[in-house]
């Protein structure tokens, strides 16, 4: 008995088991736990002025500010393009009012330079003509001392043979003579020739500086009736081509120059482009509207503004 009561004691000193720890889930191979964090409060859509203490204006998200931002940069450059543009046109038009008469000017200022060279060209020819006759004349001459001093020397000959040699150096100054003279006469011929066509040159020289000078009295009068109002315009091109980044300017000048009208921005008028009156998709058209981007007919090329931009150059 005492020894059973002596095992109860023991195993009541005993301390009791400790239970199995759960165990935790593996974390997966290549990835890090996370510290856990709090949970931050969502953000108010609305401003709180720290002044006040009560809600102001909502936030704008970034996203909106950045797109309202490209379509005033881009409203803003279609408008001084358009501008531009309007500025441009009204200058061609005061000089569509000269007609062809710049035109007619230039040819004819060509064609009396070329009379005028054409005169010199023929009176440096006749001179020369004239001092090759004179050339000719005092070969005559020389040629005539010639044959009298030959023939006086036969008078002088001792054998014939001296008589022989002179007698062919006469005959041969008489051949240079005779060329001579024949030379003299196809030269005078071509010197009356030469002074007949000078003078129908110089007629026609008088008659084209005549036309010149109506032309120009004529495109002179149309000139200084639209010279202040298109250098004004000039002023403004001018003025407002600094205002256009040089990539814009660039296509502008390169568009305008290959157009026969002269337009490189359009508007869109009845769904089409108003520069070769091609339709526009719906979509396009929209784009436009947005003035997202500069957009330019699949076409022609040219550049598109929508009715609003019209609006406020023109106003």
């Amino acid at each position: 008995m005492a020894k059973s009561a002596n095992t109860a004691k023991a195993a009541a000193k005993k301390p009791a088991a400790k239970k199995p720890a759960a165990k935790k889930p593996a974390a997966k191979k290549g990835t890090k736990e996370q510290p856990k964090t709090k949970e931050q409060p969502k953000e108010d859509a609305r401003k709180i002025n720290p002044s006040t203490g009560t809600e102001g204006s909502p936030v704008v998200p970034q996203e909106v500010a950045s797109e309202e931002n490209i379509e005033k940069s881009v409203r803003k450059k279609l408008i001084a393009l358009y501008s531009l543009q309007t500025i441009d046109s009204q200058i061609d038009k005061i000089r569509i009012v000269r007609g062809e008469l710049p035109l007619e000017v230039q040819d004819l200022e060509d064609e009396v330079e070329g009379l005028v060279t054409r005169v010199e060209k023929f009176n440096r020819e006749v001179r020369d003509l004239e001092s090759e006759i004179s050339s000719k004349k005092n070969a005559i001459t020389d040629s005539l001392e010639l044959i009298k001093k030959y023939e006086a020397q036969q008078m002088n000959v001792r054998n014939n043979r001296e008589y022989d040699s002179l007698s062919k150096e006469i005959e041969f100054q008489s051949l240079e003579a005779q060329l001579a003279e024949k030379k003299i006469k196809e030269f005078g011929v071509a010197v009356e020739l030469k002074k007949e066509t000078v003078k129908d040159v110089e007629a026609e020289l008088e008659e084209r500086t005549k036309d010149l000078e109506a032309k120009k009295a004529e495109l002179n009068d149309i000139v200084a009736e639209t010279q202040k109002e298109e250098e004004l315009l000039l002023e403004r091109s001018v003025g407002q081509k600094a205002q256009i980044e040089d990539r814009l300017l660039n296509a502008y000048e390169r568009i305008r120059s290959n157009a026969r009208n002269g337009l490189a921005v359009v508007p869109v008028e009845r769904d089409a482009c108003g520069g070769c009156f091609n339709k526009i998709p719906p979509q396009r058209h929209l784009d436009i509207r947005l003035h997202k981007k500069i957009i330019v007919c699949e076409y022609c090329g040219r550049i598109l503004v929508d009715d609003e931009i019209m609006t406020q150059v023109e106003n």
